[in-house]
C-alpha cells in the first residue's frame, strides 16, 4: 500500500507546524518544522528542514537541515537581540513587536515546480526559485535563481545549466507537474527511461 496519500500529509515525528497548508501526497521528514507557509502537491522536506514564510510549489525535493527563510534580526537599532521583538518572553508588563514580526512573515520565499535543494542549504527571504532549479548542498542563495539553473556556492552563484534553455522553456510550457495523478502514472515509465527531450517529443500537444 502506497505510503502517502492525497487526503493528509505524512508528518513524521517531532515536526513543528503553524500557520501552514499541504497539497496531495506531500511529506514533513523528522523534526523539521515549517511556519507559515505552502507546499504543493507531491512536495517534501526530509529531516530536520527548517521552512518559514515559503511558498513552495509542486514536486519540489527539499533535503535534510534545509533552511528556507531563515529570518533577521535588526541590524540598524542599538541591539540586534531578540529582546526587542520577543520582549514578553523577558518582561512581564511588556508585549511582542507585533510590527517587526508582520514584517518578518511578509518576506516571502518563492519555490518553483521540480526543484530540487541539496542537504544543508539555505534560501534567504524573498528569494525565488525557479521551476527546475537545483541548489547544491551547503550553498547559501542570497539571490534569485533562474529556471532550470544550477546554483552552488556561498553566495551561490550558477554553475551549469540543468537543461538547455530550449528544453527548460518547453518543460515548462508541459507543465507536467499539473497533470492528474492517474496520468502520471500512466506515463511512469517514459518519465524514468527517457531523456527530457524525448518526453517533450512524446507528451507536446
Amino acid at each position: 500500500m502506497a505510503k502517502l496519500s492525497a487526503d493528509a500529509p505524512f508528518i513524521h515525528p517531532d515536526c513543528e507546524i503553524t500557520d501552514s497548508t499541504f497539497g496531495a501526497f506531500t511529506e514533513i521528514g523528522k523534526g523539521s518544522r515549517v511556519q507559515n507557509s505552502s507546499f504543493g502537491d507531491y512536495s517534501y522536506c526530509d529531516r530536520f528542514a527548517d521552512i518559514a514564510n515559503a511558498q513552495i510549489g509542486k514536486f519540489s525535493n527539499v533535503a535534510a537541515f534545509v533552511r528556507i527563510g531563515a529570518t533577521d534580526h535588526p541590524l540598524n537599532t542599538a541591539s540586534c537581540h531578540h529582546f526587542l521583538y520577543r520582549s514578553h518572553d523577558y518582561w512581564d508588563d511588556a508585549t511582542r513587536d507585533e510590527a517587526f514580526f508582520a514584517h518578518r512573515k511578509s518576506r516571502t520565499a518563492h519555490i518553483g515546480h521540480d526543484t530540487w535543494i541539496g542537504a544543508g542549504a539555505m534560501l534567504k527571504p524573498e528569494v525565488t526559485l525557479g521551476h527546475g532549479a537545483v541548489v547544491a548542498a551547503g550553498a547559501i542563495v542570497t539571490k534569485d535563481v533562474d529556471p532550470y539553473v544550477i546554483v552552488a556556492g556561498n553566495p551561490a552563484k550558477p554553475l551549469r545549466r540543468r537543461q538547455p534553455h530550449e528544453i527548460a522553456e518547453r518543460l515548462i510550457k508541459l507543465a507536467w507537474w499539473d497533470w492528474t495523478h492517474d496520468i502520471l502514472r500512466s506515463a511512469l515509465n517514459d518519465f524514468r527511461t527517457l531523456s527530457a527531450e524525448a518526453f517533450l517529443d512524446r507528451y507536446e500537444g
